[in-house]
């Protein structure tokens, strides 16, 4: 099953496909690369169906450690929607409870999701969002590719997550177009090309310069 976009004319995935690559891109190679830290704090460009954050709060359980996690989504999927993907039946039982929490819960405030997890939902465009400098240790990029949504790929867009991002900080995403990379290094980022998740070659890992 997936959700249909027209106006973007892309999907949100409810695969088994979309769970390995959420788990690869963001848990493997994003959090888990920063799972000495004490407190995380993750930004996540996109929210969409939460299948990122669940992975998260399953994450945060089994590291003992607590993540605030911060999304943010101009668009939000409609609750029955969310619901309807299912994702609890690919998690732990400890956080099936979860999926739903996460939808149901109200933006603009941060909320406790679990005595490991903190969300805080924002309603808003990112081009209008203003964010509190050097607050978050790793960002999660999953906005819909370039080809889709060119305008959320752009150096505006960019140069807020580094600003977001602590010195040393990690932004990891799907993406490993080339001018994606040459705008990370632009803005102060060491930049690794990783191999990608199945049916993909490669993803982008950048750490923000101390």
């Amino acid at each position: 099953m997936s959700i249909r976009l027209p106006e973007l004319d892309e999907n949100y995935h409810s695969s088994h496909g979309a769970l390995q690559e959420a788990k690869h891109v963001f848990i493997e190679h994003g959090l888990r690369a920063i799972a000495e830290k004490n407190t995380i704090r993750i930004f996540e460009m996109g929210f969409g169906t939460g299948l990122n954050a669940l992975l998260s709060a399953q994450e945060a359980i089994h590291l003992k450690k607590h993540i605030h996690y911060i999304g943010i989504e101009a668009f939000p999927v409609p609750l029955d929607m969310a619901l309807s993907m299912n994702y609890e039946k690919f998690v732990t039982v400890d956080v099936e409870a979860v999926f739903s929490a996460l939808h149901l819960t109200e933006w603009g405030s941060a909320q406790h999701i679990s005595p490991f997890f903190t969300l805080e939902k924002i309603h808003q465009k990112i081009e209008d969002h203003s964010p509190k400098l050097t607050s978050v240790d790793l960002v999660y990029f999953d906005a819909f590719g370039p080809r889709a949504q060119a305008d959320m790929w752009n150096v505006n867009v960019l140069e807020k997550m580094a600003d977001l991002l602590v010195p040393g900080g990690l932004f990891v995403t799907y993406c490993a177009k080339g001018q994606l990379k040459r705008d990370l290094k632009s803005l102060g980022f060491t930049v690794e090309s990783l191999p990608g998740p199945p049916g993909k070659r490669e993803m982008t890992r950048a750490w923000k310069d101390k």
